[in-house]
This record gives C-alpha cells, sequence and structure tokens, in this order.
C-alpha cells in the first residue's frame, strides 16, 4: 500500500473529505521524507534532529520545555537529550540564577549541523519552487498558512 492510496469507497461516504485527507496526507509525507533524506549526518534521528533544531533557536532552555514543546514523555526526551549530549551537539549547563536548574544549549559542532542540515534542505527544495509558476508558489504559500494551522489544532 503506497501513502496515497485512496481510502475505500466506504471510508469516502462516512468521513468528510477523506479524498483530500488522503492526498494532502501522501504529499505532506513524501515531501518530508525527502527532506529528511537531506540531513548533514544520516545517524542523527528525525526526534534528535528536532529537538536540536528547536534548542539552537530557543536556547537557553530546560529539558522541560522542550519536552512540552515536541509533545513527547520526559524519559523519551531524557533519552534525546543524552544522545545529543553524547554526540557532543548539546551540552547541560547549571542556570546562573537557579543552580537547580539545568538549561540546555547547543555546541558549536550541534549549531553548524543544524545549520549544514537547513542548508541541504533549501539547496533541494529551492530549485523545485523556482521550477513553480508565480500563481503555483502563491498558492503554496497559502497552503503553508493553512497546515500550519492544522498542525497547531
Amino acid at each position: 500500500m503506497t501513502d496515497s492510496a485512496p481510502p475505500a469507497p466506504s471510508a469516502t461516504r462516512a468521513v468528510p473529505h477523506a479524498h483530500l485527507a488522503t492526498d494532502v496526507r501522501g504529499s505532506v509525507l513524501r515531501l518530508a521524507r525527502r527532506l529528511r533524506q537531506q540531513k548533514a549526518d544520516a545517524d542523527v534521528t528525525d526526534a534528535q534532529m528536532a529537538a536540536l533544531g528547536y534548542v539552537v533557536q530557543n536556547q537557553p532552555l530546560t529539558i522541560g520545555a522542550l519536552t512540552a514543546h515536541e509533545g513527547v514523555t520526559p524519559p523519551s526526551m531524557n533519552r534525546t537529550v543524552g544522545k545529543l549530549v553524547e554526540a557532543g551537539l548539546l551540552r547541560r549547563t547549571v542556570d546562573d540564577d537557579d543552580k537547580r536548574r539545568v538549561l540546555l544549549e547547543t555546541t558549536e559542532a550541534g549549531a553548524a549541523f543544524v545549520f549544514e542540515t537547513r542548508r541541504r534542505r533549501d539547496e533541494w527544495l529551492v530549485p523545485r519552487l523556482s521550477a513553480l509558476t508565480a500563481d503555483e508558489r502563491r498558492t503554496l504559500a497559502e497552503a503553508t498558512e493553512i497546515l500550519r494551522k492544522l498542525t497547531r489544532s
């Protein structure tokens, strides 16, 4: 079965917009898969990449804040952070204002990894966007806003 297989006929009658849901899901999954392939290091998992990318943009932050943002359990995030610390991409520091709090920050290597991955992903995506017509790019920009709305609900 493929990502874009149409839903069973009974499913399309029972669920409004089932065909659209299938098409959106399939397209988003294929795009995400292609972008994930552009990572600077294949050994870094998607969960680790997501956590590292969030820390780069919001550091320093607590592991609790990172856990809440990523929507995972504390033990899962502790494992993810532990692997990133072991790999030299993240470091734990003590909060100067509250010595009980541990903060997460990226290392120089961690920040470089995130920026290189983003560069590779843009290098893959920009030519494909450039090949679209101006109307298609406008439509895609509008769809991007709608996708953001879907992910916030």
